[in-house]
């Protein structure tokens, strides 16, 4: 009927096939990551493109003065750690830090307070064991408890 939805209309905006590094001129390549795509490890990047730092930024307004943007900057410090890279985040009302790759906060600007961060760009670690194998040591360890317990089950005595 000639009729297209709002986001595929001549000018809109569709979804990208895959997260893409971006290169900055003397730093490593580096991963956008929009608000709540930090706390995804799927949404990372591929395998085969390790960003060297994540930039995540964020619209933690909504939340208010809440327990929030606590909660969201740390599981920015999460997916740090998972990665084993740098994160700076940038909450134009929550909180925005930089974040070495094992998880410690070199420089914050707490809730509701408006300034700069000027701090070192923390290196990348090796790729923890996340980052080399996502979930699938998890969900290994996970069906092996399950047959342990399928099997404990099935040994115990009948009630009569």
């Amino acid at each position: 009927m000639g009729l297209q939805t709002l986001t595929e209309q001549r000018g809109g905006f569709l979804a990208g096939d895959r997260h893409r590094l971006i290169e900055l001129p003397g730093a490593p390549s580096m991963l956008p990551l929009i608000c709540y795509e930090i706390i995804f490890p799927g949404e990372i990047a591929s395998a085969d493109e390790r960003p060297g730092w994540i930039v995540n930024v964020t619209n933690d307004g909504w939340f208010g003065n809440s327990g929030g943007p606590y909660q969201h900057l740390q599981q920015a410090r999460v997916t740090a750690i998972e990665q084993g890279v740098a994160v700076v985040r940038a909450a134009n009302t929550g909180i925005s830090a930089v974040i070495d790759p094992l998880g410690r906060i070199i420089a914050a600007l707490p809730l509701d307070r408006e300034g700069v961060l000027d701090a070192p760009l923390p290196r990348p670690i090796a790729p923890p064991l996340y980052a080399r194998f996502g979930d699938g040591p998890a969900a290994v360890l996970l069906l092996l408890a399950l047959a342990v317990v399928v099997r404990g089950r099935s040994r115990a005595p009948k009630k009569t």
